[in-house]
This record gives structure tokens, sequence and C-alpha cells, in this order.
């Protein structure tokens, strides 16, 4: 028999980010079993309104995930073009210089010959094409004008390509604020049918999710071995985090969801995997069995692939169940999502 012990419940500012139900910990425990029986069949009712919701909830917010990667990395690229435009900007300034050094000699040594005119044009290609032209200039110069067009082609392409990035990030980030709403919005509704329950119903059904909670401390997680040193380096500060609250769009260090606590468990071991539950689905060798899996396989849940965990071991999943929940380990058969496939990362 496992004992686990809980570590020091975070500050509470931590579970209010990035969230409009900090006072949900009401929120319900899938685990019917363990859970009293609601005597109203209208309370029923809206416990399993609200179990959707938080489903819906979760789901969106992989897709938040996901486009606040697009969005970070987009950024990068941004950035990246930016700097480089600016550099190439500096450069073609240093040979526009040289050029006209060249042309002022030449000019107070009798006048600025035609072919010179052409290294300070707006638009030298046109002046190159010109055989006749070509024929009046040096090989230093030759050069020199062809590394000044090179340049002002590169600088050209690092621009267009800086503007389009710019684009496809303004669409990102249209796409993050509407998902944001939608998950705030289903959180609140959710919050609103939680209201029309009596208190009676509500401390029912906390005393339940609380139950879920605290079952992590007494978890028999067997013996198996990890499948790998890795794997059993992430699974181990996963297990670091074990009562630390679901934030939906946090990835640690003190509140994730769920691709958020798997991702930053194998940034501990020095792993870097996808942020999504989607991507990380495809992130190393799939298992298909229940009975092949080993504790530090991730298990991806649901057939829109939308939730992700570690497996413990003993039939136990290590997730970020939900909102109003905490990392906690459950039981797969019991966790109410069907299993898709396990990924083991080497």
């Amino acid at each position: 028999m496992a004992s686990h012990r809980r570590p020091k419940q975070p500050n509470p500012s931590y579970a209010t980010a990035l969230t409009v139900t900090a006072a949900a910990a009401v929120a319900l425990s899938t685990q019917s079993a363990s859970a009293d029986p609601l005597p109203d069949p209208k309370a029923k009712g809206v416990k399993a309104q609200v179990d959707r919701l938080y489903e819906e909830a979760t789901q969106a917010t992989e897709k938040y995930n996901g486009a606040k990667e697009k969005a970070d990395d987009l950024q990068k690229q941004v950035k990246n073009l930016q700097e480089t435009a600016a550099r190439k900007q500096t450069e073609l300034g240093e040979l526009r210089d040289r050029l006209g050094t060249m042309a002022a000699g030449q000019y107070r040594s009798g006048g600025l010959d035609p072919s010179v005119q052409l290294l300070l044009s707006e638009n030298p290609d046109t002046y190159l094409r010109k055989a006749s032209d070509i024929d009046r200039l040096s090989a230093r110069q030759v050069t020199l004008l062809q590394q000044f067009m090179s340049q002002q082609r590169g600088l050209q392409q690092q621009r267009s390509q800086a503007t389009e990035k710019l684009r496809d990030l303004e669409d990102t980030r249209k796409e993050l604020s509407s998902r944001k709403q939608e998950i705030q919005g289903k959180l609140a509704k959710a919050q609103q049918l939680l209201n029309t329950m009596t208190a009676e119903e509500r401390a029912r059904i906390a005393a339940a999710e609380d139950r879920a909670n605290r079952s992590s401390d007494r978890v028999d997680l067997g013996n198996e071995a990890s499948a790998s040193q890795r794997a059993a380096a992430a699974f181990s500060a996963a297990k670091s985090r074990v009562g630390m609250p679901y934030v939906w769009g946090a990835s640690g260090p003190n509140s994730f969801d769920c691709s958020g606590l798997t991702s930053w468990a194998f940034r501990q071991a020095g792993v870097s995997i996808p942020r999504t539950s989607q991507a990380q689905a495809d992130a190393g060798t799939r298992i298909s069995s229940l009975g092949a899996l080993k504790p530090g396989d991730l298990i991806i849940m649901r057939s829109d692939l939308s939730h992700v965990g570690f497996y413990a071991g003993n039939g136990q999943i290590l997730h970020a169940p939900k909102p109003g929940a905490q990392v906690r380990y459950e039981s797969i058969a019991r966790s109410g999502m069907p299993f898709m496939w396990g990924v083991r990362i080497s």
C-alpha cells in the first residue's frame, strides 16, 4: 500500500488565476459511486448539466491551449523576422554609404559616370540588366552592386514574411479571445446552476468532491516499475503536485489544467512535449492496452482526445480532472471518461 502525503495547499491567489469560478469549490465529482445520492430528481438533473458544462469547458480549454501555443510560437517568429529585417536594414544602409562614397570620389575626379549613377538608384535591377552599363563597371563595382541588390531583396522578403506572420498572429489572438469567452461562459453557467440548488445539496456535493480529493492520501499504486527513467522523473514531479488546484489554461507550478500538468512534469524531467492533450496523444509510442501501461505513461481520454493524465499503476490515473477539483489520483474505470490509448515517452 503506497502512502502519499499531500503538499501544503497553495496560496488562494493561485486558484483564482484565469478563471471565473474561484468560488466553485463545490464542483461535482464524477465518481458517483462514492457520492451521497441526491434525493431530489431536480438536483440530479442540475448535477448532470453541470458535469456536462465542466466537460465542455475542459474540451474548450485544450483548444484554447492549442491557440495559445500557436500564438506564442508566432510571436517568436515575428520577433525573429523583425530583428533580422532590422539587421538587414542596417547592412543595407552601410552598403549604400559605401556606394555613395565611391560615387562621390568619381564625381570629384571628373564627374559622375552614368555607370556609377545606377549604384545609387532605387531600382538597380533595371540598370544591371543593361549590358552597356555593366560593361562600364569594374569587377569591384559589380560585386558591390550585387551585394546591395541581394540585401535589398532579402530585406523585402523579411518584411513580407513578418507582415504575413503578424496577420496570422492577429487571427490567432482573436481565436484565443473567443475560446476564453467560451470557457468563461460555460463555467459561469455551471455556477449559476449550482446556485439554484439548496445549501444542503451543495454541501453534499462539496463533501463528495472533498472525499475524491482526499482519496489520493490512501491510493494503492502497486509496485510496477516506470517505463523509463524520464517517465519516472516526470511522474515523480507530477506526484509532488497532488493537491494543487485545477485552473484552466494553467501549466504550473501551483495550478494546472490536464495537459498543463503533464507538460510541466515532463519539463521537470528535461523533456519537452506538446502543450495540448491532442498533440500529446501523438508525442510518443502508442500503447493500445490498459494492461500494457506502466507508471509514467500518458493516458489519453475521451474520443476527442481532450483529456490527458499519467498512468499511476494499479488502474489509477494521476491527473488534473476538472474545474473545482485538485490534482489527484482516481480509478480510471470510475473517472467517467473513456480510455483511448496510452503514450510512452522514451
